[in-house]
């Protein structure tokens, strides 16, 4: 990855194209932050949350919401201080200048878009379809994934002001949660002291509250995408630390009182075992009379739209590495016609496919939130490091103690004894692994390339 230009801004000036129209004042990236975080995390985990922390469900949100919020202040400074569109990898590289780190980092990014798109399509055919249609979950969640490759490879015109409607659309089904509890508490209904209870069974409370907020933690992702837009933004120093600050307080303010909702009205027990479909099983008890099928259309919408845009991403991150020759060029083509890497995102989608077909939803969403954890830990750290470098212009700066706190408690989360389960790490470990295959292969060929060269010239130089 270059060092201050992202890809597509390095490629747009060799080609001599002019730069990406700064099209986003502060009111459409506020509802950008918001619309990335709201999703599929608390549309579909909140019922295994609650089986991990039990009846204390709002502590594991609220944890899970200061760690990213802390992690935040690290990405407003570096965004600040490069406003440029790579992100994590930009800031990987200029911190450490590790070619092979960068590229882990950048695939872990990838990863986690993956996972969290297959997250969706199972929640998308294992729970709010059912409301509509009964089908095999797993064949659903597999043509879902089908459905997303297709509308990626024909390409997509995201808008950033139509994620204005897309994020009401989404926090609409939210605010419903809420306004139902407050209507049901009005009238008797709910145990507040459920509030305070915490599964302790088969484990400390310790251990309840950390394996359920590295859970938790998936539903606050989504945040650190924001960056990638710092080239379309208007003044993006100026404007991303109110916008994605606010951004963040909103989402994490509804999904704390959805999780209070949540736990007033339904146990624990019955959260869990309603699994992905919790918040359905709160509108059940809450509002008897409330059309079920509404509230279906609106999750299938929200989970629809959180997978298409992380597929998006992931196939343009793979396309991207291509292109800078970190992986095999390949990757890097072009469809003739539809303009649209097919390639990387055939190599994307499969990879989707096996992951809802063989791996649960909850561990799924697990090593989202590990991976993220694990980037969010290298971001915190290259915040410190990159102190050294200087800005000509200001720039919003953190408090050095919450670049220090935001790298320690994010990889904390990230450790085996906070209750995360094995399979998570074998899975993350399987992934990343794949990138390593990757790297591995490029540099062997580019090497070979390198080689069959030098002695093609000494060749040439002996006739």
């Amino acid at each position: 990855m270059s060092e201050t230009t992202s890809p597509s801004t390095a490629a747009a000036a060799a080609d001599g194209q002019p730069e990406l129209k700064r099209a986003i004042g502060p009111k459409l990236l506020l509802f950008f932050v918001i619309g990335d975080i709201l999703g599929t995390g608390v549309y579909a985990l909140m019922g295994d949350v609650a089986g991990q922390v039990g009846g204390a469900l709002w502590v594991p949100f609220l944890i899970a919401f200061v760690v990213a919020f802390l992690t935040a202040f690290s990405y407003l400074e570096l965004v600040g201080k490069y406003p440029k569109a790579a992100g994590a990898a930009l800031y990987t590289n200029r911190a450490f200048r590790k070619p092979f780190f960068t590229f882990m980092i950048a695939f872990a990014v990838m990863c986690s878009g993956i996972t969290s798109a297959s997250s969706a399509a199972v929640a998308f055919g294992g729970t709010y379809l059912k409301e509509f249609v009964q089908t095999p979950a797993p064949w659903v969640a597999i043509g879902f994934i089908a459905l997303l490759a297709f509308i990626n490879f024909r390409g997509v015109g995201e808008s950033v002001k139509a994620n204005v409607v897309l994020t009401i659309i989404e926090l609409s089904g939210l605010v419903i949660i809420v306004g139902i509890g407050i209507m049901a508490v009005a009238n008797g209904q709910g145990d507040p002291g459920r509030l305070v209870e915490f599964n302790t069974a088969n484990q400390s409370t310790m251990i309840a509250i950390t394996s359920a907020t590295s859970l938790a933690f998936f539903a606050m992702v989504g945040f650190e995408d924001s960056v990638n837009m710092a080239e379309e933004c208007q003044d993006p120093v100026k404007i991303f630390p109110r916008s994605m600050l606010l951004g963040m307080a909103i989402a994490g303010s509804i999904y704390v009182m959805v999780a209070v909702t949540s736990s007033l009205l339904v146990p624990a027990a019955g959260l869990k075992a309603a699994g992905s479909g919790a918040l359905l099983e709160v509108v059940k008890v809450g509002a008897p009379g409330f059309p079920l099928a509404l509230f279906s259309f609106i999750g299938l919408f929200a989970v629809a739209n959180s997978a298409l845009i992380n597929m998006l991403m992931a196939s343009r991150l793979v396309y991207g590495m291509a292109n800078e020759k970190i992986i095999p060029m390949p990757f890097a083509r072009v469809h003739q016609t539809r303009r649209t890497p097919w390639i990387a995102i055939g190599f994307t989608s499969i990879i989707a496919v096996f992951l809802v077909a063989f791996v649960p939803l909850k561990d799924l969403g697990g090593t989202t939130a590990l991976l993220l954890l694990i980037v969010f830990t290298v971001v915190n750290i290259a915040c410190l490091v990159l102190r050294k470098e200087k800005a000509a212009h200001k720039h919003f700066r953190a408090p050095t103690i919450v670049p220090v706190i935001g790298a320690v408690t994010c990889a904390y989360l990230a450790l085996p004894f906070t209750g995360r389960a094995p399979q998570q790490y074998a899975l993350a470990g399987i992934l990343l692994g794949i990138g390593l295959l990757l790297w591995l292969v490029n540099w062997f060929f580019f090497r070979r390339k390198q080689h069959l060269k030098a002695e093609f010239d000494a060749s040439a130089l002996t006739k």
